[in-house]
């Protein structure tokens, strides 16, 4: 009799415990579950556009340049919130934010557009990663990335302005861009350029490779651009363009 009880009761043990242990199996396999579901897919539209994903920068690679661009005595003579609100937002436009970069400008344009759109555009793979991860990880829904190239602005046809902020003094073949771009952008669309002024300033480029007033304006203009608006006392530093495509 005593030894059927200490069977019964050594059944009774090895049931509960392979109940709660199955029960811990199925926490940890939903842990992963939730894990996976949560994980976000970073290079989803690098690998549409044919990226090599192995050939990329890793991200700890990337932060100090990132770290570079969202520094905070930046905004001092950037003034993002003072040059988006001389843009006078509707909140309906679609934003092409071309040379995004780490999306400097991009977020901050996301939050003042409920009903309209940015479009993120840059030549580096990284950085459209990184625009991508945060805007997916923030659940952010008017933000789209696109990967364009150095001779190819990439943007799209539907949108109603194009932001250029420090590029263009970047670009080779100036000339033959802003054709592309012309091209790319239906009448009427707006063309905003901030460039740095000439002289020697504590911040920008090298006076060498900074592109005049005079220079861009003629290169704007003979790209089929019109300008609409000049305000040179807007920023410290640099000179704020609005054209409008003919």
């Amino acid at each position: 009799m005593k030894k059927l009880v200490q069977l019964i009761i050594f059944i009774c043990f090895t049931l509960l415990y392979g109940s709660c242990n199955n029960s811990d199996n199925k926490t940890v396999s939903n842990l992963d579950n939730n894990k996976k579901e949560n994980e976000v897919p970073i290079d989803c539209p690098l690998r549409k556009q044919g990226i090599d994903m192995n050939h990329m920068k890793p991200f700890a690679d990337m932060e100090k340049y990132i770290e570079f661009l969202e520094r905070k005595d930046r905004a001092i003579w950037q003034r993002p919130d003072t040059v988006i609100s001389s843009m006078n937002l509707k909140g309906t436009e679609t934003i092409a934010d071309v040379g995004a970069g780490s999306g400097y400008f991009s977020f901050r344009f996301a939050s003042k557009l409920p009903k309209g759109k940015v479009i993120a555009i840059d030549i580096e793979p990284e950085m459209i990663r990184h625009i991508h991860h945060k805007v997916m990880s923030s659940d952010i829904k008017n933000i789209e990335v696109v990967l364009a190239s150095e001779d190819d602005p990439k943007v799209s046809e539907k949108v109603d302005i194009v932001f250029i902020c420090d590029v263009l003094h970047h670009l080779k073949n100036r000339a033959e861009w802003l054709n592309k771009l012309s091209s790319e952008i239906s009448k009427g669309a707006k063309l905003i350029l901030i460039e740095f002024k000439e002289g020697n300033l504590p911040e920008g480029p090298p006076e060498k490779i900074k592109i005049s007033s005079k220079e861009m304006l003629a290169v704007v203009s003979q790209a089929g651009f019109t300008l609409i608006r000049k305000n040179t006392t807007l920023l410290p530093y640099q000179n704020y363009f609005e054209f409008e495509k003919k």
